[in-house]
């Protein structure tokens, strides 16, 4: 019986080594639907800059930014974003900025927005989070930067 048990032990213990290594995927670079990797749930980043307010995008007028699909409002919006998508595109990838603060990952709202005092835009998880993130903004950012973009490695 030990032998057998010892058999069966060895023929399982050289399948699973033969078997291929399950590989995790990278997290995206880009917060964005999984379904369909619509960006920001269809809202046009350069509307918090020109509107100060969330602006619905249009998905005729469209471009793909990182493997994300990003709506726009207008045509010339569209424009003004891939002549400095740096500069309207949010910080970390849209993910939650506060989240980032604390060495984390988690998804963002539209409505959750803030353009800080550094000209660049911010998304949150929640209003609640972004309220909390505004009480300190630059330490937050100063917490976040080291974690960008390692954490997706992660």
């Amino acid at each position: 019986m030990r032998r057998r048990t010892a058999l069966i032990g060895l023929a399982l213990g050289g399948a699973a080594l033969s078997m291929p290594r399950l590989v995790l995927a990278k997290t995206p670079e880009v917060y964005a639907n999984s379904n369909n990797q619509l960006f920001n749930e269809g809202f046009d980043p350069v509307g918090y800059f020109t509107d100060g307010a969330t602006v619905r995008g249009d998905a005729s007028i469209a471009t793909t930014y990182r493997g994300a699909i990003i709506n726009f409002a207008s045509e010339s919006n569209r424009d003004t974003f891939l002549a400095d998508p740096d500069t309207y595109f949010p910080r970390y990838g849209g993910y939650c900025a506060f989240a980032m603060a604390h060495n984390a990952i988690a998804p963002t709202v539209p409505e959750a927005w803030t353009i800080h005092t550094d000209g660049r835009l911010y998304l949150n998880f929640s209003l609640g989070v972004r309220d909390e993130w505004r009480k300190d903004p630059d330490g937050y950012i100063a917490l976040a930067d080291p974690n960008w973009p390692g954490i997706l490695d992660r």
